[in-house]
């Protein structure tokens, strides 16, 4: 089952910012099991016709397996429920922002987090990732504390799809900053944020979109997989205490997941590229840990071992 050698952020956004609108529209409605009726077919056709995520779950379901025998073999039928729920966390997202979702209907493993570091007027940055459902986080913020949020993001699709939440209520105001490439000006600003007490979330499982050989290989599910450097280079440069963020759709409502990293990431010259490694390969970690645990929230649709294209274009030489 070979995949094309193709970066995530190229691969073809399937269906459209109106097809979304539309959805929402009929939910608000009719609630989401009618709306499944409707749904299932669009979700059996988009599995059918999509060859490269469907092998993409085969393969993480396959690695993951390995890993942790509780997690269900690879099948069509595996694959199949993955497909249904990413569609049915787009429900929870409209939820969120709809205010469906409320305080009672999460859990933390450590609930003083946040409220810390609110207290303290301390800003953090918070890495997260595709496993789970952030967006969930991001809507129950609103109307609790005033600290501001502001959300990394790496594409157009992910802006057009969080301006589309955002027409559902207005009043939450999430920052969204997109993130083309780190540039000194976007760090400076950055910091200032965080100095003034403010949140960073960015994910830490996607490769950049404008430097992909900037990667480091480390174990994850068995095999060594590409994680950016950037999401942790900028860790360092906040100078600022650091938390691994997951938040996991468990029956009866969500689980939060905070986890105090650093108070600080240092990142002295001479020891630059070990620490990199060490603290990327302790992410990866967790990341694996959650991923074997709620393998059905794995929201990465890509070849995600594949070899960055620079360093590819090396070894033929």
């Amino acid at each position: 089952m070979k995949q094309s050698n193709q970066h995530w952020a190229k691969m073809e956004e399937r269906g459209s910012r109106i097809g979304l609108k539309i959805l929402l529209w009929v939910y608000r409605l009719f609630g989401r099991r009618l709306l499944w009726l409707v749904l299932f077919p669009v979700v059996l056709f988009m599995f059918l016709t999509g060859s490269r995520a469907r092998l993409a779950s085969y393969q993480f379901f396959k690695q993951a397996h390995r890993v942790n025998s509780d997690v269900p073999k690879p099948s069509f039928y595996t694959s199949l429920k993955h497909f249904c729920q990413f569609a049915d966390s787009a429900f929870d997202k409209f939820d969120a922002w709809l205010n469906r979702i409320k305080q009672q209907d999460l859990t933390y493993n450590d609930s003083q987090v946040f409220p810390r570091l609110v207290e303290r007027k301390k800003g953090a940055i918070f890495i997260g990732s595709h496993l789970g459902n952030l967006e969930v986080c991001r809507a129950l913020s609103y109307g609790k504390y005033t600290t501001k949020i502001n959300v990394l993001v790496f594409t157009d699709h992910a802006v057009k799809f969080n301006e589309m939440l955002q027409s559902v209520n207005e009043g939450v105001a999430i920052n969204l900053i997109q993130v083309g490439a780190m540039s000194p000006a976007l760090a400076i600003s950055l910091k200032e944020k965080v100095d003034n007490g403010e949140m960073i979330v960015i994910v830490g499982d996607r490769t950049s979109v404008t430097q992909q050989s900037r990667v480091e290989y480390v174990p994850f599910l068995g095999n060594d997989a590409a994680f950016s450097q950037g999401p942790f280079i900028l860790a360092a440069l906040l100078d600022c205490p650091i938390y691994w963020f997951f938040c996991f759709k468990e029956k009866g409502g969500f689980h939060v997941v905070f986890e105090h990293v650093s108070d600080g990431l240092a990142l002295p010259r001479k020891q630059r590229n070990i620490i990199l490694k060490e603290v990327i390969t302790a992410y990866a970690e967790r990341l694996a840990y959650y991923a074997v645990r709620y393998p059905f929230q794995w929201f990465n649709f890509f070849d995600f071992w594949q070899k960055d294209e620079t360093v590819s274009r090396r070894k033929e030489k």
